[in-house]
């Protein structure tokens, strides 16, 4: 939301000067979502913005008339936001976060190029993992893998979703699944203690331990998203306005979170671009560091990582630095 806040400024909103501004966030839950729902239709905003798939169902469950733009929906279409990507011609407009699933496929080929079984934890509730999950079933065996999945219907069932899956799999791969997000680190836990790595979709989850993950710039997509309320605000129909998708991705990877037998492919993929797109690494300090020389950092975009100087703890393998 706070790309999307300077994009409003930038376009001459200010808050306190002709901008009124309500920031709530649901955590995750479906019936706080409605309640936020009603309460911002109930203050006739001039327009809503609802981020993920469960919020913006809320908002459009809420009300016909005030304009809604989603954001980071994966499939509008498939979540019953918009009947197709066209003008709509209603009151729901916005910025998908869909994703070429052969990339992804691609990246777990990467790092992990003996697997055959793909493990997916996802909720059924959530009309855009389920589409991710159907999709994935019929590409992956195509690379020669299949794909083996769990349901966690809410976030305290994706560590138990996770261990329904070892020796089942030979990779985890996440979506943006909102309850998989939700409770990352117990998907990691358990992918750490069973020695399988995790490939995502959503970058910031390579923070929270994921191996590598191609996803969106979550920054360019909320511009983006700001850029679509100003139209409305200036006086365009939200029905008259093509819900969009975005091109501008992120390659993210960790080596230190990789098993051992996934980090060779790790380093390779680290070492230049990912089909064109530059190679961000997130480094964090592993538990038996004695210096503090290992730390999260994220690179400028087009900048080339390049060693300096290597790091006297394992399984650290060096420092970063731009180009």
């Amino acid at each position: 939301m706070t790309a999307s806040r300077k994009r409003l400024t930038a376009a001459g909103y200010e808050e306190g000067k002709n901008l009124k501004w309500q920031y709530q966030s649901a955590q995750g839950n479906t019936g706080t979502a409605a309640q936020i729902a009603r309460k911002f239709v109930g203050d006739k905003s001039d327009v809503i913005v609802a981020i993920a798939t469960p919020s913006a169902q809320a908002v459009a469950a809420a009300t016909k008339d005030i304009p809604l733009v989603f954001s980071a929906v994966t499939d509008p279409v498939a979540a019953k936001l918009v009947p197709s990507m066209a003008a709509s011609g209603t009151n729901i407009t916005g910025v998908s976060d869909a994703l070429e699933l052969g990339k992804q496929i691609e990246l777990i080929k990467r790092v992990a190029p003996n697997a055959k079984r793909v493990g997916m934890v996802f909720n059924p509730g959530e009309a855009n993992s389920v589409v991710v999950l159907e999709q994935l079933r019929k590409l992956l065996p195509e690379h020669g893998m299949s794909l083996v999945d769990a349901a966690a219907p809410r976030s305290v069932d994706v560590g138990s979703a996770a261990r329904s899956l070892i020796g089942k799999v030979d990779v985890f791969y996440t979506s943006t699944d909102n309850n998989v997000v939700s409770a990352y680190e117990a998907l990691v836990k358990v992918g750490m203690d069973a020695k399988i790595p995790l490939i995502a979709a959503d970058t910031d989850s390579v923070g929270r331990g994921a191996v590598a993950a191609y996803g969106m710039d979550y920054k360019a997509l909320g511009v983006q998203t700001g850029q679509m309320v100003v139209r409305i605000l200036k006086g365009e129909k939200p029905g008259a306005i093509a819900p969009e998708t975005s091109n501008k991705l992120e390659l993210h990877v960790n080596p230190g979170a990789a098993p051992e037998a996934g980090r060779h492919a790790v380093r390779r993929t680290r070492q230049g671009r990912f089909q064109g797109r530059p190679v961000t690494t997130t480094r964090t300090r592993p538990a038996d560091a004695g210096h503090g020389g290992c730390f999260p950092f994220e690179r400028p975009p087009g900048f080339l990582p390049q060693r300096y100087p290597p790091c006297p703890s394992t399984p650290c393998s060096g420092r970063w630095r731009s180009a």
